[in-house]
């Protein structure tokens, strides 16, 4: 027998073991909601019932860790529960499922809100007191402290199907087209509001729904420095006036945005002398050889914009990509230009953060949303599987609580174990969630044991034990 076919030699297949459990990183997912009271701060906006009734919290709780761990439907999520029935409890049928989404109505989605907010603050809390203390971000080379970055994006989700709110989008596809704040900092979803796929880019009262959504999800939100950044579609100044109002005594505010280029901008950028442009910065902080930065505040004004907008433009040599899209202004100058618009004049103790090279690289570290809504997809966003526009709703919402619950997982408990700390789902489903184990009983005990060869169970029994040792909300 060929050594390279003969591998299989005396194996034999049989479906007859006994207390197997697969995906067995449930049980890390489901220890830290309940650890940090999320499944009890869920229950008060759900109905209650009596004896053989569901608890609909712990159902929408299932469904957030089934599509963490990879469930794409609810049926796949109630065949996951059934699996996992000895271990973290009775499964939840996928018409009770199903139905617990369809009571996700807007008073309801506002209790589960709610419930979000309360939780991140005890999340943020235990953040605080971990080694190194919560995630404040660093860009090119300056730490932002105490300075928490909220990035808003709309991304296209698309269907198969003709569902309930489904339309054509600007892509020439057909889906939806949802709006979302994340908070750069954790990597949590803080809010996110489906839209039909019509729904502009640029739809200032969206935006300003959505990032009041994700203000009121952000602990001290009222006394907090907030940076919001927004991409090409914030460029509006009914969004700048917002964002401005929401400063207080209290508050400080501050924005960075698109700004789409007018011939009235290229002009100004035409008086810009050469000694003006200065080389920009990579997110180390290094210089950037080759792309130029400069301030063309105070060169071109637009009526009607807030005062004290900054407008900081960017050029670079354009790639075979940008052709087709170059202005005649920039084939005769030879460079593709680009503005952000900020309120930024300076941020405080943070030396030289009223520099133009600075500004640019600050807002070029957005681009960081895109990570977010790649992983938001793969945590149940890539399509939205039920009729209802409202059902479909509440499915988005259980994927932003699996994507939360996966970022505290890594956060909390994984953020010293290397390529765990930033891991993508697929890199979290192959080498923790989807980790095989063996249920057994002794002595009134359950024990879940583990294949101790495989190389990241030292890090799946880190996990438990650091989420065990987290002080239990009630």
């Amino acid at each position: 027998m060929s050594e390279r076919t003969g591998w299989d030699r005396g194996l034999v297949v049989r479906a007859d073991g006994k207390g197997l459990v697969g995906h067995a990183g449930v049980v890390l997912l489901r220890r830290l909601a309940d650890r940090a009271g999320l499944t009890e701060a869920l229950a008060g906006a759900f109905p209650q019932g009596g004896s053989g009734w569901r608890d609909r919290a712990v159902a929408f709780v299932q469904l957030g860790i089934a599509i963490a761990v990879g469930a794409r439907s609810i049926l796949e999520a109630e065949q996951l529960a059934l699996h996992h029935e000895r271990l973290t409890g009775p499964r939840v049928s996928d018409s009770t499922t199903h139905r617990t989404l369809e009571l996700l109505d807007g008073d309801r989605l506002a209790q589960v809100a709610r419930a979000r907010a309360k939780v991140r603050r005890v999340v943020w809390s235990w953040l605080a007191l971990r080694p190194g203390g919560f995630p404040w971000l660093t860009v090119a080379g300056k730490r932002l402290h105490n300075w928490v970055i909220v990035d808003m994006d709309a991304t296209i989700i698309t269907a198969a199907s003709k569902k309930q709110g489904a339309a054509a989008t600007w892509k020439k596809t057909f889906g939806f087209h949802p709006l979302a704040a994340w908070c750069a900092n954790t990597g949590e979803c803080l809010a996110m509001l489906l839209r039909p796929g019509n729904a502009g880019s640029n739809t200032v009262s969206d935006h300003k729904r959505v990032l009041a959504d994700a203000l009121a999800q952000i602990p001290g939100a009222s006394t907090a420095k907030i940076l919001v950044r927004v991409d090409g579609a914030g460029a509006t100044h009914g969004l700048h006036e917002h964002l401005t109002a929401l400063n207080t005594r209290r508050r400080t505010v501050k924005f960075t945005t698109g700004w789409t280029i007018t011939e009235a901008d290229e002009q100004a950028i035409a008086k810009l002398p050469e000694a003006a442009w200065e080389t920009s910065l990579n997110q180390d902080g290094t210089v950037q050889e080759g792309y130029f930065v400069a301030e063309l505040s105070g060169l071109s004004e637009r009526e009607g914009w807030s005062e004290g907008l900054r407008l900081i433009v960017r050029r670079v040599k354009p790639s075979s990509r940008h052709t087709a899209n170059l202005t005649g202004f920039e084939k005769k100058t030879g460079w593709k230009y680009s503005i952000t618009a900020t309120n930024i004049r300076k941020m405080t103790r943070i030396a030289g953060s009223h520099q133009a090279q600075w500004l640019d690289a600050l807002h070029r570290h957005h681009a960081v949303v895109e990570d977010e809504v790649r992983t938001n997809k793969a945590m149940g966003l890539h399509n939205l599987p039920l009729k209802s526009y409202q059902g479909n709703t509440g499915w988005m919402l259980a994927a932003n609580l699996a994507a939360d619950l996966d970022a505290w997982l890594r956060l909390l408990a994984l953020h010293d174990q290397d390529g765990l700390a930033d891991a993508e789902p697929d890199t979290m489903r192959l080498r923790i969630y989807h980790q095989p184990g063996r249920l057994a009983h002794h002595a009134r005990r359950r024990y879940l044991r583990l294949d101790p060869a495989w190389p990241w169970t030292s890090a799946f029994t880190l996990a438990w034990a650091r989420i065990t040792d987290l002080t239990a909300v009630t």
